[in-house]
């Protein structure tokens, strides 16, 4: 077989983009000191921004039907995009069945996502890709710290009570210190969605905040559980609150209702983003999670993070994909970009 030749793309694990339409450069994010991102440290609530915050369902849901076509990568192209999906997957465990057996394997996986055949084909076995994160639940953050030592792949724990999050907040809150104490840099905190539903955005506002200053130096995801918020105004609005409250990320969903990350809800919480750092100049990140399990949406939330956001956004200190099964039809792909052939899904095995 013709040795294939490896762009420079994939030799820096860069993304290359290959445009079907001219797209709108944003500006530079400007939450920046000495080339170091800032972390978001949250403003006071503003009753008027948020209030008056509406979304046109319509207009949004048309967006989101663009994202897959205006934008197309292929060959290398696309073997690159892939490569840079990888680096920003939280690759999660969160299942009522987990062991400490399951978790070690899942973080082997996580220092090795891909075969290395296969990076040695593309050219890039010397860059060390990883995953962003390994996420897990609190019972399991000391196993994975443990077994990701040595590495820089920060454990994410769920906490607050996931996924319903009706705890009381007191044990919520010493659920956060605990995991923290274990060793999480990232903690995924669920709001309460009453809180959302009922218009009482002091108290989501209280909420995230009190999290937030548990969470010490550990970067805080709020996840908005998205598919239980009823509608895209009241998504865009806790975006907003959850910002401003202090959340270093947003995340669409725990994985667990019945709806989970779509295009619509990413669109709604990128441009709220957006929004958020032209006003204030703080960087929030997004996640995405739940139901994403094929090459072709990661891809697409790339365009999304792209054409939203821009370039920055497309890192994993800024972006996350929460998923467990992409990763093995990444990898696929992977394989099919150097062999010509797709392989079974077993070959590629998560845990």
């Amino acid at each position: 077989m013709e040795a294939k030749r490896t762009p420079k793309a994939l030799r820096d694990g860069g993304v290359a983009v290959l445009e079907t339409r001219p797209t709108l450069e944003r500006a530079a994010p400007t939450s920046r000191h000495d080339g170091v991102l800032e972390r978001n440290a949250g403003t006071p609530l503003d009753f008027d921004v948020v209030r008056a915050l509406r979304v046109n369902r319509s207009a949004v849901e048309r967006r989101a039907s663009t994202i897959p076509s205006r934008r197309t990568v292929k060959k290398q192209w696309q073997a690159a995009w892939l490569l840079r999906a990888i680096t920003c997957i939280d690759l999660t465990t969160l299942s009522g069945d987990d062991t400490p057996s399951n978790v070690l394997r899942l973080c082997a996986k996580a220092r090795r996502p891909v075969r290395l055949d296969l990076l040695e084909a593309l050219g890039v076995a010397h860059l060390d890709i990883t995953v962003g994160a390994v996420c897990v639940y609190h019972r399991y953050v000391s196993t994975a710290v443990e077994a990701l030592r040595g590495t820089s792949i920060p454990v994410a724990a769920v906490s607050t009570g996931f996924p319903a999050g009706l705890s009381p907040v007191r044990e919520r809150i010493n659920e956060i210190r605990a995991s923290v104490d274990d060793g999480a840099t990232e903690i995924d905190i669920v709001v309460t969605r009453a809180h959302v539903l009922r218009g009482e955005w002091s108290a989501l506002y209280d909420e995230v905040a009190a999290f937030r200053e548990a969470s010490g130096e550990a970067h805080l995801k709020a996840i908005l559980a998205t598919g239980e918020l009823a509608t895209l105004t009241n998504v865009a609005r806790a975006s907003e609150v959850a910002m401003m409250a202090g959340a270093d990320f947003i995340k669409t969903s725990t994985g667990k209702e019945p709806m989970n990350a779509t295009l619509p809800y990413g669109v709604v919480m990128c441009r709220a983003i957006r929004a958020y750092n032209e006003r204030t100049g703080y960087i929030v990140g997004f996640k995405p999670a739940g139901g994403i399990r094929t090459a072709k949406q990661a891809l697409e939330y790339e365009y999304l993070m792209k054409e939203e956001l821009g370039d920055r956004w497309l890192k994993p200190d800024l972006f996350r994909l929460g998923a467990s099964s992409l990763l093995t039809d990444i990898e696929r792909q992977l394989e099919h970009f150097v062999t010509g052939r797709y392989s079974a899904a077993h070959r590629h095995p998560m845990v």
